[in-house]
C-alpha cells in the first residue's frame, strides 16, 4: 500500500496533487466543512451546490481544476443514514477518480469532529481506519504476472497525507494510520494468495507463506507432513489429497503461545489451492475461480499477520488443512466410506463436498488447545451464495454469545454476517445407512446441513462456522472490493479478536 503520514492544516499549508475532501448532505455541516477546510473554494463550491452539481449525497464525487490545486469532492450522505461504511465507499470513489490524474501524494481529509462524534458516531481513531481501508483497498490491483508500462505514470501515487483541521488529534492520528495501515497489509496478502493461480499458490507455496509469517512474527509454527497426518488418522484430509500428485499439509500457529494461562482462540481456514471437484467433477465454467477455494486459509493467515502485527494481548491459534482436490488416479470415489480422526465414520456421497471433510479433522484437532472459540471459515458451499449472494457470509454456530460478538464485528467492518439456523432436523439430514453420517445431506439447505457436519466435530466448546463462498470472491468490483479475490475476514476476524482484548 500508499506510504501514510498524518498533518494537521488546510490545503494551503499542505502540499499535494490532489486533495479529497468529504462532504456531509446536512446543509449546515456542509457549510462548515467548507469554512473550515477550504474556504479559498468557498464561491465555487457553493455555486456548485446552488446548481444541484454537487451537495454531499452518498455515491456523489465531483472532481476540480483550480489555480489552488486539484481537488476531489465526496459525499457522505445525509446524517440519519451515515455510518463509518459510508467514509470508506466515499474515500473509495474518490480514490478511484484521483487515478486519472498524475500524483505523487494524495491528501485525505478527515470529516469534522462534529460529524465524527456525534453523527457517525465512532472514534476519532475508527474514521481515520476507514478513511484509508478505502482509499488504500480500492487502489488494490493483482498484477503479479502483467507488465506494466513504464511510462505509465497516472494513478502512481506514492503517498497518502491524512488530514485534520480539528485540534488536538496529531498524536491519535499517528496511531490510527498505524492500524490502518497493518490492517490493509492483511487484507492485501489475503487477496495476493487467493488470486495467485493454483499453480504458483500450490499445497508447498500456501505452506511456505504460513512459515514466512510465522518466523517474521516470531508466531510458534509447526507444519505437519504426510507421516504425520497419518500419525493423527486425519482420513477427511488423507481422502481428498487421494487423487493429487502433491502431498498434504496441515498447519499448526500459535500466537502468544507461552501465555498458557490464557485459552486460545482457535482459527480454522479451509486450505484447497484448487478444488476440481474430485471425481464429482465441476463444469468447465468458472472453475477457474477454484483456485480461490484456500480462501478461508488467506483470510487465516491474513488475520494471524494483524494480530501478531498489532501485538494483541491474547492467543490465538491458526489451524489450516492443505491439500488440492483433483482426479487423479487414486482419488477417492463416491460411495467411499472414511473415517475422521475422532473416530467418526463418514459415506462420501459427493466428492465435492470435499471442505467439510478437511475441516473435520481440524476441529477435532482444535479440541486439544481446549480454547476460548473456535471459528472456522470456507468457501464451503455454494448455497449460501444462492441465499445471501454476495452481500453477507453465512454464519452458523452453537453459542449465541460468540455469535453476537462476531456479529457486531461484521457491522463494523461491514464484513456482515447473516446467521442461518441449526435445528436438529437438519442434522438428521446427513443420515446414512452405512456409515456414522454422510458427508450431503440432500438437495436442499445445502449451506446449513454442511455446518450440521462441522458441528459434529466440535465436542462442547462455542463454536462459529462462517461460510464466505459468496463473499470472497466477486465477479466485479465494487467501491473497494475488487473483482476476484476480496481477503473478506480479515478485518472482521481482526476486529471480532480485538473486542476479545479486554
Amino acid at each position: 500500500m500508499l506510504k501514510c503520514t498524518g498533518h494537521y492544516g488546510t490545503p494551503d499549508r499542505v502540499a499535494a496533487d490532489v486533495y479529497i475532501i468529504p462532504f456531509p448532505g446536512d446543509k449546515a455541516l456542509f457549510q462548515k466543512t467548507l469554512n473550515q477546510i477550504c474556504p479559498g473554494l468557498k464561491a465555487l463550491i457553493t455555486g456548485l451546490r446552488e446548481n444541484g452539481d454537487f451537495s454531499g449525497k452518498a455515491d456523489e464525487t465531483v472532481a476540480l481544476a483550480t489555480a489552488d490545486g486539484r481537488f476531489i469532492l465526496t459525499g457522505l450522505g445525509e446524517a440519519d443514514g451515515m455510518g463509518v461504511e459510508r467514509v470508506r465507499r466515499a474515500f473509495a470513489q474518490a480514490v478511484k477518480l484521483s487515478n486519472g490524474y498524475v500524483t505523487q501524494a494524495i491528501a485525505l481529509y478527515c470529516p469534522l469532529e462534529e460529524i465524527v462524534k456525534k453523527i457517525l458516531p465512532v472514534s476519532f481513531e475508527d474514521t481515520v481506519v476507514a478513511m484509508l481501508e478505502g482509499a488504500s483497498l480500492a487502489l488494490y490491483k493483482y498484477n503479479a504476472f502483467v507488465k506494466v508500462k513504464p511510462d505509465d505514470k497516472k494513478g502512481k501515487a506514492k503517498e497518502f497525507k491524512i488530514l485534520t483541521t480539528d485540534e488536538g488529534y496529531q498524536s491519535r492520528l499517528k496511531t490510527a494510520i498505524h492500524e490502518a495501515t497493518i490492517i490493509v497489509e492483511a487484507v492485501e496478502l489475503a487477496r495476493d494468495l487467493s488470486n495467485a493461480p493454483a499453480n504458483v499458490m500450490d499445497i508447498d507455496a500456501l505452506t511456505k507463506e504460513a512459515v514466512a509469517i510465522g518466523k517474521k512474527f516470531l508466531i510458534k509454527t509447526v507444519v505437519l507432513n504426510k507421516k504425520e497426518i497419518q500419525a493423527n488418522k486425519m482420513g477427511g484430509l488423507l481422502a481428498v489429497n487421494q487423487g493429487s500428485s502433491r502431498e498434504p499439509r496441515f498447519i499448526v500457529m500459535e500466537y502468544n503461545e507461552k501465555k498458557r494461562r490464557l485459552p486460545p482462540f482457535v482459527l480454522v481456514g479451509k486450505g484447497v489451492t484448487f478444488d476440481s471437484g474430485g471425481l464429482c467433477i465441476k463444469p468447465a465454467a468458472s472453475m477457474d475461480e477454484m483456485k480461490m477455494d484456500m480462501s478461508g486459509a488467506a483470510a487465516v493467515l491474513g488475520t494471524m499477520y494483524a494480530v501478531a502485527k498489532l501485538k494483541l494481548p491474547i492467543r490465538v491459534v491458526a489451524l489450516i488443512p492443505v491439500t488440492d482436490n483433483m482426479t487423479g488416479g487414486a482419488a477417492y470415489c463416491p460411495g467411499d466410506i472414511i473415517t475422521i480422526s475422532d473416530g467418526t465414520t463418514v459415506e462420501v456421497k459427493n466428492t465435492d463436498a470435499e471442505g467439510r471433510l478437511i475441516l473435520a479433522d481440524a476441529l477435532v484437532y482444535a479440541q486439544r488447545f481446549k480454547p476460548a472459540a473456535i471459528i472456522d471459515v470456507a468457501t464451503l458451499t455454494g448455497a449460501v451464495v444462492v441465499a445471501l449472494a454476495s452481500h453477507a457470509t453465512g454464519m452458523m454456530g452453537n453459542d449465541d454469545d460468540l455469535m453476537a460478538d462476531i456479529k457486531e464485528a461484521g457491522n463494523k467492518t461491514f464484513e456482515r454476517v447473516w446467521e442461518l439456523p441449526m435445528f436438529e432436523e437438519y442434522k438428521k439430514m446427513l443420515k446414512s445407512d452405512v456409515a456414522d453420517m454422510s458427508n450431503l445431506g440432500g438437495k436442499w439447505g445445502g449451506a446449513i446441513t454442511a455446518a450440521a457436519f462441522l458441528q459434529h466435530f466440535v465436542g462442547d466448546y462455542p463454536w462459529v462456522h462462517l461460510d464466505i463462498a459468496g463473499t470472497a470472491m466477486l465477479e466485479s468490483a465494487s467501491d473497494y472490493q475488487p473483482k476476484g479475490g476480496t481477503g473478506v475476514g480479515v478485518r472482521l476476524l481482526t476486529a471480532f479478536l480485538r473486542q476479545q482484548e479486554a
